[in-house]
């Protein structure tokens, strides 16, 4: 029986354990993935983060599990399936059988939203990438396209114009939503084109991505492109499947809970890019990581006789 168990262990959770562990709670994350750290491990670079500016994004995620090992915080590898009420708290099942917590914070983050057009799932690892600094590498001197028009977006498309030889930006609205200081960077860069208006509609090939079928929303028309790879960056969804059968979810399936991180069910709190909130950056996952844990806490300190 652990004080608390927390889900995931990307900036949200590895801060909830930080702060966890060193309020004196019996604590345990389980983590999906064999290596910590969620997103910020695939970001190329961090210029937002107060006090680490430039700071590459792998390096980042290591720090942040270094910090949680030196207080040591113990970790499990596991696929969890389902969070439950149980006679003394929460049971956590998962892919290896039963754990018991008092309290649980769920801090699984969010996972990339797809296209879901003809050739996205096929070509999936043959030129379809949904990370930039993982995959940029690979299309050196070649021409490639990104699809999107948020922060992520912007961001891939001027880390890729850096090795590439032309870079396409394919966005769906008449102007980018990105940072201001992104979309000017972006626009200074000559190997860059940026396309307004415009869908991607199919994807093609024979061994790899060879052509992309876009669209003019404006106009109707479709066009080829040719490219040899596709950067899809159009959002994320969040990963709520343990907790869909025991709490309600929003309209875009993430979970109402205020700044502390507090649900509908006693005793779990959700930390991170799983909770509804206006803006879903590292530094608020690592801040919902803080407050979660403060609320674990507090329920454990109310709850236990």
């Amino acid at each position: 029986m652990y004080d608390l168990i927390i889900i995931g262990s990307g900036p949200a959770g590895l801060s909830a354990a930080v702060y966890g562990k060193r309020a004196g709670l019996d604590l345990l994350v389980l983590e999906k993935a064999p290596m910590s750290g969620g997103q910020v491990l695939n970001t190329y670079e961090v210029d937002n983060y107060l006090g680490m500016p430039g700071m590459n994004g792998f390096d980042m995620g290591m720090q942040f599990r270094a910090h949680a090992d030196r207080l040591g915080v113990e970790f499990k590898e596991a696929d969890v399936i389902a969070v439950r009420d149980s006679d003394h708290g929460k049971c956590v099942v998962t892919d290896g059988g039963e754990l018991e917590a008092r309290t649980v914070i769920l801090a699984t983050g969010a996972v990339h939203a797809h296209l879901n057009i003809p050739g996205e799932e096929e070509f999936a690892g043959m030129g379809v990438s949904y990370c930039a600094t993982c995959d940029g590498a690979f299309f050196r001197g070649r021409t490639v396209a990104v699809a999107g028009g948020g922060d992520v977006a912007l961001e891939d498309a001027i880390y890729l114009a850096r090795t590439c030889e032309k870079v396409y930006l394919i966005h769906r609205r008449d102007e980018l939503r990105g940072a201001a200081v992104l979309r000017e960077e972006l626009e200074g860069l000559q190997n860059v084109e940026i396309l307004y208006s415009h869908t991607v509609e199919e994807i093609q090939g024979q061994n790899g991505v060879e052509n992309l079928r876009i669209r003019n929303l404006k106009t109707g028309e479709l066009c080829d492109l040719k490219a040899a790879g596709i950067f899809i960056a159009v959002g994320t969804r969040p990963e709520t499947g343990p907790v869909r059968e025991c709490l309600k979810l929003d309209e875009g399936g993430y979970i109402p809970a205020g700044e502390d991180c507090v649900t509908e069910m006693p005793g779990l709190f959700a930390a991170g890019d799983v909770r509804r909130k206006p803006i879903r950056q590292i530094v608020t996952a690592v801040a919902d990581g803080a407050n979660a844990a403060a609320s674990a806490g507090a329920y454990c300190r109310k709850n236990i006789s």
